[in-house]
């Protein structure tokens, strides 16, 4: 199954030329898929979140990387600007960070630095 899934992403930003713009891994069996962000991205999500002047989440417990968002949170689509690959993705801002959110499963795969 997980080979599946890793060829299947593998396939995808292949044909989308993203390769060039996020790479997308695993972090082991059972963890949460990471996306690597190209810097001139990086960029262009701060200054989304600065020009749009986007509120930040409040919770009771901190959002990292592999844990799910509370349902009680919204997520946010991910603007086309970010970049293709990014597109599946949501997002939350939350304390001065942006973390990119798998809808499916509401867990962050991402904290844009």
């Amino acid at each position: 199954m997980r080979k599946l899934f890793l060829v299947s992403i593998a396939t995808i930003l292949a044909s989308t030329g993203a390769l060039a713009q996020t790479v997308v891994g695993t972090t082991g069996a059972g963890h949460a898929a990471t996306v690597q962000i190209e810097p001139q991205y990086r960029t262009r999500i701060h200054n989304y979140v600065a020009e749009h002047k986007i509120r930040p989440v409040e919770t009771r417990e901190r959002i990292v990387v592999g844990s799910p968002v509370p349902r009680e949170v919204e997520l946010e689509a991910v603007p086309a600007d970010w970049g293709p690959s990014l597109t599946r993705y949501r997002y939350i801002y939350s304390g001065e960070r942006v973390m990119l959110v798998d809808p499916e499963t509401r867990t962050v795969v991402q904290e844009v630095e």
